[in-house]
């Protein structure tokens, strides 16, 4: 499911490529048959590459499935079973494979939910970044849930008024996240080489920098607001392992800027997109954090995705590992230990995503 996003920040519209079916002219995602020694995610991107024109990093670890009923070459109509893996998009071609047997086009995800006929792919397109979760996070705060709650909305209103300033506690989290995000954005695109490496490497960096900025005036927020919407120490927790993961992608470009790494393995590259979609799973997760016992079971589930992640990453990351030893362990000492460095801190991002999990699951535990 290749997707881009309009804008920056956690009210950026997302939105999902469809191409045209050949047979029937109907809308579907780019997809195709994975070959007996190809990955499932690998066959996604070349099948998204060949049939809709886009390049980008492919999560391995795939958002859900879906089944449909497809006729084959002997007139049998047998029901297909696909994994759906999102791409973000880095490029889009102005030619490619089957650009004259299809029509590529961009919807949102609601267009794209109405667009295709399988129910099970619409309810997979409407969950990447579901509206209702983004108008909920649009709740005023926390002394309106528990005026709301209580009943005594209008007899709570002056209590507020009277009470000292509360903080933007939420704002900073989620602006930390958007950083993130786009931090993991230029990590991806810097993993892909090229004469463009160290501009996305620089951003990295310059990104870190702003997410240090959020870190900092949220722990003066902590330190010098009466009223928070959670334990200090929570709020703390939550900001240290957010500003964790983008650290260990400062540092995972800044040892490919020391070592002068211009070509990367497989490998590193899918680390570097599953930390792409854990950040953004993280950014869809901030705003939630308004009204944890509304929002609880999407927070949930969205933690449960980053943990399977993270476990798909040590796979990832042992199989480089051992495919970097067998290329380059007795040939070339340096090169093996270079790219070891660089795995070590790719794992570290998604080490410290499952902390920010580990905070979330947390807080939904004390306040759900």
């Amino acid at each position: 499911m290749p997707y881009r996003t309009d804008g920056t920040g956690v009210e950026a519209a997302l939105k999902v490529m469809l191409v045209t079916s050949r047979g029937t002219g109907r809308w579907v995602l780019p997809k195709g048959n994975v070959g007996a020694r190809t990955a499932p995610h690998v066959a996604a991107a070349l099948e998204a590459e060949e049939e809709a024109g886009v390049l980008g990093a492919v999560c391995p670890v795939p958002l859900g499935s879906y089944r449909f009923r497809k006729r084959v070459r002997s007139g049998a109509s047998l029901m297909a079973d696909v994994d759906v893996f999102p791409l973000a998009l880095t490029r889009e071609l102005d030619e490619w494979e089957e650009q004259h047997e299809r029509e590529r086009r961009w919807f949102t995800l609601d267009e794209a939910a109405r667009a295709v006929d399988e129910p099970d792919l619409s309810e997979l397109i409407r969950s990447f970044a579901p509206a209702e979760f983004r108008d909920a996070a649009r709740r005023t705060g926390f002394l309106d849930v528990v005026a709301k709650t209580s009943g005594v909305f209008w007899m709570f209103a002056w209590f507020q008024r009277l009470l000292p300033r509360s903080g933007d506690f939420f704002g900073l989290f989620e602006a930390h996240a958007a950083t993130v995000l786009a931090a993991a954005e230029a990590t991806v695109r810097a993993l892909e080489g090229g004469p463009a490496a160290h501009e996305h490497i620089r951003e990295v960096i310059e990104r870190e920098h702003d997410a240090d900025e959020i870190t900092r005036e949220m722990l003066h927020e902590v330190r010098r607001t009466f009223l928070t919407p959670f334990d200090r120490g929570a709020i703390t927790a939550l900001i240290g392992s957010l500003d964790d993961t983008v650290d260990e992608m400062q540092a995972t470009v800044e040892a490919i800027k020391l070592y002068e790494v211009t070509e990367f393995a497989p490998q590193m590259r899918d680390m570097a997109a599953i930390a792409l979609d854990a950040a953004r799973l993280t950014a869809e997760a901030m705003p939630l954090l308004r009204d944890v016992p509304r929002n609880a079971k999407r927070l949930h589930e969205l933690t449960e995705r980053l943990v399977r992640m993270e476990g798909h990453a040590d796979t990832v990351h042992a199989e480089g590992l051992k495919q970097a030893l067998k290329d380059h362990g007795a040939s070339d000492t340096l090169r093996f230990v270079t790219e070891r460095e660089i795995y070590k801190h790719l794992e570290r991002i998604v080490d410290a995503f499952e902390d920010v999990a580990d905070q979330i699951d947390g807080l939904v535990i004390d306040h759900a």
